[in-house]
C-alpha cells in the first residue's frame, strides 16, 4: 500500500474507505461491517466517517468492523459545524468516541465551515489533542482562501488534512488548492472519487480500464492517487466493489493515460467556487 505522510512523519494509507450513507438501515449493517473488514484485509485500513453519517450510525458500524483490530486502523471522523464551538466540539468528540468504542480518533475534522469562530474550533481541537482524545485534526470542504485563514489562526499550523470533493469530473481544486496544500504539508482527502456514471460510464475511462485489465472504478480512483499527498476514500458496501477499489492501490497510470484523461476531462483554467457534494 502506498502511503501519504501527515504531521511530517506519520505514514497513512493513500487508499482508504468511506462510510457515507452507512449506518442508516439496520438491515444493511452486517454487509457494511463485512465490507469494511474485507477492505481492511486488503490494506484499506484508513476509515473515514462522521457524526453526520446516519446521525452516528456509521460510527457504530465502524466500531463493529474494527473490533479486535483497532490498532491496525486509522480512524477519521468529523464534527458538525453546529457542534463546533469550543465546548460543543469537545462534547461532540466524546459522543463520537463512545459510538466508535475507542479511546482516540486518529484524525478529527471540521465537516465544513459554520458560524462559530474558527479560532474556537481549533482551540477545542487542540484541547482534545492535548488530552489524547484525538491525535491529529483538520478540516473538510475548505477552499484555498479558507485554508489561508486556518494557517493564520493560533495553532493553525497543526492542521493536517483537508477533505474535499475530487474526481475526474470535478477538478476545481487543481487550480490552486492542490499546490497550496502540498507546499503547506496538508494532506488532501478525496471523497466521492468515483464521480458517478458520468466518470465510470465514460468511454475514455472504459478504454483505459480495458487497457489495464481493470474496472472503470479502479481507473477513477487510481487517477486521484497520482498526487503523492492525496488520499482517496471511496465508499462501498458491496464486496466486489471493495475488491475493485483496492486494486487502485497497485495501478499506476502512465503519461499517455493521463494525457488522454486530461483531453476528456480538462483541468481547470481559472479559479472557481469549491464544489461540495
Amino acid at each position: 500500500m502506498r502511503t501519504v505522510t501527515i504531521a511530517g512523519a506519520e505514514q497513512v494509507p493513500q487508499l482508504g474507505q468511506g462510510t457515507w450513507k452507512m449506518g442508516e438501515r439496520a438491515g444493511d449493517r452486517a454487509i457494511e461491517v463485512e465490507a469494511l473488514r474485507l477492505g481492511m484485509d486488503l490494506g484499506l485500513t484508513l476509515i473515514d466517517t462522521a457524526e453526520m453519517y446516519g446521525e452516528g450510525g456509521a460510527e457504530e458500524v465502524v466500531a463493529e468492523a474494527v473490533q479486535g483490530r483497532r490498532d491496525e486502523t486509522f480512524i477519521v471522523s468529523k464534527v458538525y459545524p453546529h457542534n463546533a464551538s469550543r465546548k460543543g466540539a469537545v462534547e461532540a468528540c466524546e459522543r463520537s468516541l463512545k459510538r466508535l468504542a475507542t479511546d482516540r480518533i486518529d484524525l478529527y475534522l471540521l465537516h465544513w465551515q459554520g458560524s462559530f469562530p474558527l479560532a474556537d474550533t481549533i482551540a477545542a481541537f487542540e484541547q482534545l489533542r492535548a488530552a489524547g482524545k484525538i491525535r491529529h485534526w483538520g478540516v473538510s470542504n475548505f477552499d484555498a482562501a479558507a485554508m489561508k485563514t486556518v494557517a493564520a489562526a493560533p495553532s493553525g499550523a497543526n492542521c493536517r488534512a483537508n477533505q474535499v470533493f475530487y474526481h475526474l469530473g470535478e477538478r476545481g481544486i487543481e487550480f490552486d488548492l492542490i499546490g497550496q496544500s502540498a507546499k503547506a504539508g496538508v494532506a488532501l482527502m478525496a471523497y466521492t472519487p468515483l464521480g458517478g456514471s458520468a466518470v465510470t460510464g465514460h468511454k475514455t475511462v472504459a478504454a483505459i480500464a480495458k487497457k489495464h485489465g481493470a474496472s472503470p472504478a479502479t481507473i477513477a480512483i487510481a487517477w486521484t492517487m497520482r498526487h503523492p499527498h492525496v488520499i482517496s476514500i471511496p465508499k462501498s458496501a458491496k464486496l466486489e466493489h471493495v475488491r475493485d477499489n483496492a486494486r487502485a492501490a497497485d495501478l499506476v497510470l502512465d503519461a499517455g493515460d493521463l494525457a488522454t484523461l486530461d483531453a476528456a476531462f480538462p483541468p481547470p483554467r481559472k479559479a472557481a467556487p469549491l464544489a461540495i457534494a
